[in-house]
């Protein structure tokens, strides 16, 4: 019952803020509320603060003892949902597949996957030396076993 009314609530917050989408939420035993959003301009915290006031101030704590979290999801959390894809474009990511593991830059993302691109040094194909080569490719998110922001300073 308890666990139904959050989810609704919540369901009623993400509807209202259509920019906002939920990544996790969890609901323990003894009532302990943690729940991860994203959006799709990133996340402040005036947005984790909505999405708390929707549900805390729909529930009476008289009835529930409860503890709530909203939190953004870190910056180097993994991808786990495909509209965080959109605001990461132009952004260097590492990304694991099915058979190995990359470093390029998000160019583009489509309905089947995300495109990337990166260097690579590769012998000359005539005489000695090493000479820098651009190459893309198209990875489909079935594919992808994880994604991460790489943060540079």
């Amino acid at each position: 019952m308890f666990k139904n009314t959050v989810k609704d609530l919540l369901e009623k917050a993400l509807l209202e803020r259509t920019d906002l989408f939920l990544l996790e939420m969890s609901i323990s035993d003894d009532n302990q509320i943690k729940i991860v959003i994203d959006g799709d301009a990133g996340v402040n915290v005036e947005d984790c603060m909505f999405v708390s006031r929707a549900i805390e101030h729909n529930i009476d704590r008289e009835e529930v003892d409860f503890a709530l979290e909203v939190a953004s999801a870190g910056a180097t959390s993994p991808i786990i949902n495909k509209r965080q894809y959109n605001k990461n474009i132009g952004r260097d990511l590492e990304v694991k597949t099915t058979s190995n593991t990359m470093e390029a830059t998000l160019k583009g993302v489509s309905e089947e996957g995300i495109s990337l691109e990166w260097k690579v040094r590769e012998p000359k194909p005539v005489g000695k030396g090493k000479i820098t080569i651009k190459k893309e490719a198209v990875i489909a998110y079935n594919d992808i076993v994880e994604a991460k922001v790489m943060i540079k300073f």
